[in-house]
Parts: C-alpha cells; sequence; structure tokens
C-alpha cells in the first residue's frame, strides 16, 4: 500500500510560504500516523549489516511500501525519515498489519 496513494496534492497559494517563485508548488496534505503498542504477535530481529526497512517489510509483509509501519513501531531505535537500521539493533516488527492500516486511514480520513 503506498500510503501516498489516496493524500490529497495541494499547491502553494502563500507567497511568503517557500519563498518567491513557489506559488503553485505541489504538496501533500500532511498525514498522521497510529501509535502501534506491542503485541504478543509482534516478532523481534537484530538487524544485521544488509538490513534495510524496505527490504524487511517486504520480507514480513510481502510490501515494501509498508517500511514506514517498522519505523513508527521503533521509534527510539530508528530514525522515520531512512530506510537503513544500523546493525545489531534489536527492533520490532508488527504483524497486526491490518489494523494498522485501518488507523492510519481513520486518522487520514482515507
Amino acid at each position: 500500500m503506498n500510503r501516498y496513494q489516496d493524500i490529497e496534492k495541494l499547491k502553494n497559494k502563500n507567497v511568503y510560504a517557500g519563498g518567491k517563485g513557489s506559488i503553485g508548488t505541489e504538496y501533500y496534505k500532511c498525514n498522521f500516523y497510529p501509535e502501534i503498542p506491542q503485541d504478543e504477535s509482534d516478532i523481534w530481529v537484530i538487524t544485521e549489516f544488509t538490513d534495510r526497512l524496505d527490504l524487511l517489510a517486504n520480507q514480513f509483509y510481502g510490501d515494501m511500501t509498508l517500511w514506514w509501519i517498522i519505523a513508527i513501531a521503533n521509534p527510539d531505535v530508528l530514525n522515520m525519515g531512512e530506510l537503513t537500521c544500523g546493525v545489531g539493533k534489536q527492533i520490532r516488527i508488527p504483524q497486526n498489519i491490518n489494523e494498522i492500516l485501518s488507523s492510519y486511514n481513520e486518522l487520514n480520513e482515507l
């Protein structure tokens, strides 16, 4: 699921936002992420040199675009803006994907 597919695109109309020449620039409406509480079905892994969030999402969910679920489930360990994990970090891989996606859709009114 591409998390941007249903997020509304807006156009900048404010001359003071982004500076001169930014009028008409497209951007995505702000989206919100659900909290993901720990669950007994979660899988815990120790990251290795070749691990990336998109590859882990593909391995565990069959969909590399769901990397953000792993990122927000591990806010003290991972950086939401990066796909890399670092080596030797213990991270949680949530398994309740349908609940997480439903919460995401509700928060963003999709």
